[in-house]
């Protein structure tokens, strides 16, 4: 017996790609895509004023659904595209500006992250797509791949160090 709860499908209704974890959006050209759906853990505005005090920056998370991308609230085969771009900080502050904005990374790392590709890949249509994007700075995409258990079709480095990494993979 299933148990879950979903979202209602009028919420779906009209998208076709999923965000998990879209935080400020700032991966989007189009931040307010008709047919996105936008999700992320929490929903907050929260003004961040730096160690130095002499600037401040708003930190802005408005997801249309509120949902942690472990447990997505969303029927099997429901998106052609998903996007995916959890945190990529291993144990930082939660006061720090990056944990504001993009969340954090626990021990649990391996876990938490194979469940959220393993959940991705459940609410994705047969063939479709799933972007991961992942930066290598704490945890390098070798381990991350081995921990998720798929490997990737294709993927990219970019950033000026070259250590972000977009990765293609299908539900097959």
């Amino acid at each position: 017996m299933n148990d879950k709860t979903y979202v209602d499908d009028s919420v779906v209704n009209g998208k076709h790609i999923l965000d998990v974890t879209c935080s400020n959006r700032s991966m989007w050209f189009d931040k307010e895509c008709p047919i996105a759906l936008y999700c992320d853990k929490r929903k907050c505005v929260e003004t961040v004023v730096f160690a130095n005090g002499s600037k401040h920056q708003d930190c802005v998370v408005n997801p249309d659904v509120v949902c942690d991308f472990t447990n997505l609230p969303f029927k099997d085969n429901t998106f052609e595209l998903v996007t995916f771009d959890p945190p990529h900080a291993l144990n930082i502050s939660q006061d720090s500006w990056t944990c504001k904005r993009y969340g954090s990374l626990h021990d649990d790392w391996k876990e938490v992250l194979k469940a959220g590709v393993s959940e991705c890949l459940r609410v994705l249509k047969p063939y479709g797509t799933l972007i991961f994007k992942w930066s290598d700075v704490h945890i390098s995409t070798n381990e991350v791949i081995e921990a998720i258990g798929v490997s990737p079709l294709f993927g990219h480095r970019s950033g000026k160090k070259m250590n972000t990494h977009w990765m293609a993979f299908m539900k097959v």
